[in-house]
């Protein structure tokens, strides 16, 4: 029987991988929680990248969800090779697994380009993570990234991805969001602010100035906040309760269904800010709204994971008529690292 191994990260990117091997009943699913290589998993234990996807309470609360939903488990892979392999991010390619076909789906918005990222891509002795998700399928180390729309591939392309290793599926998650109009969130009406955990991946964020924005756009209609689940809580509400003391505060619940019940939706990088747009909110991001256009994720109905698993069918049939090399795939930019984001 054919084996998969499924490399997860965050509760996102777990369930997205999670909806993909859904779509292939014929593959035996191995699924491992985010993994790297030695110096790494140093760094782990010591606490030191907490705010990663390789840190260990995304890690826990990865695993958890493994555990409830009674999926097959092989942390870091050990018991590969395997036929191929579904990861969620290609910022990081561990050793173990980049002779094997590999498919990336993408998780959500890329962070903006800058210096750090110009930097990365001309030194390349520097890991990739440096520079958050800006380089995300820019390895060269897949086969097949499946991109969220026809923007994203483009952007791919212009960075010299080869237009036969990209596939537009859309986005699990993200591609039907009217889904999210019916639920039991009990608010309406209200202005809500979709954080994001910039301070915790060790960026700048100017809190006081998002929730000043926030009350002005919010003009005495009532404010929600839903935080990021890998923000600093305590220091977030404490803040937030400081400056906009009138404003709920949510660290749990659906931020997809408190989108869907708003009139207005304020997020800094988030990539919540295109169910906004799907549903037609009025929006406003750190992002410039024609760029958001462009990168808007397919609205396919609910269709991407199915869409990504005929990708993985495609590739494993070329890949067993190839057994020399793979089809499409460049030269790794760096090795094994941890994604800071």
């Amino acid at each position: 029987m054919t084996r998969a191994l499924f490399i997860c990260g965050s509760m996102n990117q777990t369930r997205q991988l999670h909806a993909v091997a859904r779509e292939l009943p014929e593959v035996a699913a191995f699924f491992s929680s985010f993994y790297s290589n030695f110096g790494v998993d140093l760094l782990r234990r010591a606490r030191l990248i907490e705010p990663s996807i390789g840190g260990n309470r995304r890690r826990r609360w990865c695993r958890e969800y493994l555990e409830r939903e009674g999926l097959a488990i092989d942390e870091g892979g050990c018991s590969g090779p395997y036929d191929f392999v579904v990861t969620c991010t290609d910022v990081v390619v561990q050793s173990n697994v980049r002779n094997q076909p590999l498919v990336v789906v993408q998780e959500g918005i890329f962070d903006p380009d800058g210096v750090v990222a110009n930097a990365c891509r001309k030194l390349r002795f520097l890991p990739r993570w440096f520079a958050g998700t800006a380089l995300t399928g820019e390895s060269g180390a897949y086969d097949r990234f499946c991109a969220a729309s026809e923007g994203y591939r483009e952007r791919l392309l212009a960075r010299g991805v080869p237009p036969e290793a990209v596939v537009v599926t859309g986005m699990p998650g993200f591609d039907d969001c009217r889904t999210y109009l019916k639920n039991n969130f009990p608010h309406h009406g209200y202005v809500l602010v979709c954080t994001s955990d910039t301070r915790e991946t060790l960026k700048f964020d100017n809190r006081r100035l998002l929730i000043q924005r926030a009350l002005e756009l919010a003009a005495g209609r009532q404010l929600i906040f839903k935080l990021h689940p890998n923000e600093n809580e305590r220091r977030s509400r404490r803040e937030i309760e400081r400056y906009a003391a009138n404003a709920l505060v949510y660290q749990q619940g659906s931020a997809e269904e408190m989108i869907a019940n708003c009139d207005v939706l304020i997020t800094q990088w988030s990539s919540t800010v295109f169910v906004g747009m799907a549903l037609g909110k009025e929006v406003y991001s750190n992002f410039a709204q024609a760029e958001l256009e462009r990168l808007m994720p397919w609205q396919n109905g609910g269709t991407s994971a199915a869409r990504i698993a005929e990708v993985c069918r495609a590739l494993l049939t070329s890949s067993a008529q190839d057994k020399k090399a793979p089809p499409v795939r460049r030269r790794a930019h760096a090795p094994d690292e941890v994604r800071a984001s």
